[in-house]
């Protein structure tokens, strides 16, 4: 399973913000769409992810408020990117080892969605029960032996 299958399910709604705006204005937008990142487009490219992670971080750098912080002072400017093509399991892999919760998916220079590691955990999970569901079919509808008994006794 790739990135691609969590985006098509997901969809395209994308939220962004530039690095020189107020963090505050960042903080507006997560609370009110109840999202927990946002991408930092800088001239149509990547150039971080802000995240509630990052907020946190600089709220208690203030003193308890956002201030007149800037997005660009708040943001991590080096973020983990994959592809649509990236196979789940690498992502998995690269948000573990990262402990990072989004990931802004990337097709070129083109910013294509983000996923979560809820995303991707529903998908596994989705996955394995549908994988579940057809192996019980299988096995409710399995020829019966010689004596007219079904295999499983």
């Amino acid at each position: 399973m790739k990135v691609s299958d969590i985006l098509r399910v997901k969809g395209n709604t994308l939220y962004t913000v530039t690095p020189d705006q107020p963090l505050a204005h960042a903080v507006d937008i997560m609370a009110e769409k109840d999202i927990g990142s946002l991408v930092v487009m800088d001239h149509g490219e990547l150039t971080g992810m802000l995240t509630f992670r990052e907020v946190i971080v600089a709220i208690v750098k203030n003193g308890g408020g956002v201030g007149t912080t800037l997005i660009r002072s708040a943001m991590d400017d080096h973020p983990l990117t994959c592809t649509p093509e990236t196979e789940l399991d690498e992502v998995r892999r690269m948000m573990l080892e990262r402990h990072a919760r989004y990931m802004p998916v990337m097709s070129q220079k083109m910013l294509m969605g983000v996923i979560s590691f809820y995303d991707v955990a529903k998908t596994v999970v989705d996955s394995q029960n549908f994988e579940n569901k057809m192996l019980k079919a299988y096995i409710r509808d399995w020829p019966g032996g010689d004596d007219g008994e079904d295999a499983r006794g």
